[in-house]
């Protein structure tokens, strides 16, 4: 598909990648009446999902990034407009990120495509929606497309499209982007969460020989991949898991309408997660990279009720290349 021009156009300062990365978590929240609904997995954990029903027959399946919930702003922002907008929504809160740790000694990564294809199927069995459309933020987005590619021709009739933003779709690249000075706040944030989550870990799990000294001096992700990616997960090595986890590799085989918004100012991505040439080759891949959005942030303005770009551009792809596929097949 040809990449697609962005109509995104941001007043002073949020032409700025950094103030509109961080405005929205400190600013803007909605606040949204799950339902939750705990789901118990084929290896004895849960994976709790929130639901916020308007009585459609389409289903949104959001799903967050890196160390995120279903109460980040980019998720309650979206599904209150989808909400508005007669669309029916759930968030997939990875495991240990709804707010209660998980069983086991394994939580998520950004490759972990099984949990993603349980809770779908679990969707599939249980509820009659008719279409279900896939997205997904940042790590989120990440599974969505490899989740996507994985699946390829097989994937279910219901499953319709999906969006994904801000997406490191080659991690290794993106890991070194990340860890630039620019980046320093985020990286931080972070590994606050992530080191703390595994320490608990080792404290549950004694079997887990975890080095606390060197998990303390870590200020890579490379160097919490060690310590925990690879040898809970089974990689041979941090590069092993940064092949096998990219979905970068597998959105040539994406056969359903998905668009990736990635901002060209987003200081989380590497120029080799813009993929143009992919996006260029495919016939259901759409590319958009605005110039400003920074990353999962495309706030507008300081007025509230303008700030609904990235809302708006959702339901747009949802309603003219994805839902309107199933009755007009020239969309």
């Amino acid at each position: 598909m040809p990449i697609l021009t962005s109509t995104f156009s941001p007043i002073f300062p949020f032409n700025n990648g950094h103030f509109s990365t961080i405005y929205g978590p400190l600013f803007l929240k909605d606040l949204i009446n799950y339902k939750r609904e705990r789901i118990e997995t084929w290896d004895k954990d849960f994976i709790d999902l929130d639901f916020s029903k308007v009585g459609s027959s389409t289903l949104a399946l959001l799903i967050h990034g890196l160390e995120g919930s279903s109460n980040s702003h980019y998720i309650t922002s979206n599904i209150k407009h989808l909400n508005r907008n007669a669309i029916d929504a759930v968030c997939i809160n990875l495991r240990g990120c709804s707010g209660e740790d998980n069983n086991l000694l394994a939580t998520y990564h950004s490759g972990k495509t099984d949990d993603l294809d349980f809770v779908i199927n679990y969707i599939l069995n249980k509820y009659t929606y008719t279409s279900i459309v896939l997205i997904g933020f940042s790590l989120g987005g990440n599974l969505t497309l490899k989740y996507l590619g994985e699946k390829g021709k097989t994937i279910s009739s219901k499953i319709k499209g999906a969006i994904t933003c801000s997406v490191p779709i080659d991690i290794a690249a993106a890991e070194k982007k990340l860890e630039k000075l620019e980046n320093k706040l985020y990286m931080g944030a972070f590994f606050k969460t992530m080191k703390n989550k595994i320490l608990n870990k080792a404290i549950k799990f004694p079997e887990y020989r975890l080095d606390t000294v060197k998990l303390l001096k870590a200020s890579k992700f490379k160097h919490l991949e060690h310590l925990y990616t690879v040898p809970v997960f089974g990689f041979k090595s941090p590069e092993d898991y940064w092949e096998k986890a990219s979905s970068k590799p597998y959105i040539s085989k994406i056969k359903v309408p998905t668009l990736l918004i990635n901002a060209k100012d987003d200081s989380f991505l590497s120029k080799e997660c813009f993929p143009n040439e992919e996006a260029k080759e495919s016939d259901f891949f759409f590319l958009e990279t605005p110039n400003y959005g920074g990353h999962c942030g495309f706030i507008s303005s300081f007025k509230k009720d303008e700030n609904n770009w990235l809302q708006k551009r959702i339901l747009k792809f949802i309603k003219t290349k994805i839902i309107s596929t199933t009755y007009n097949n020239n969309c």
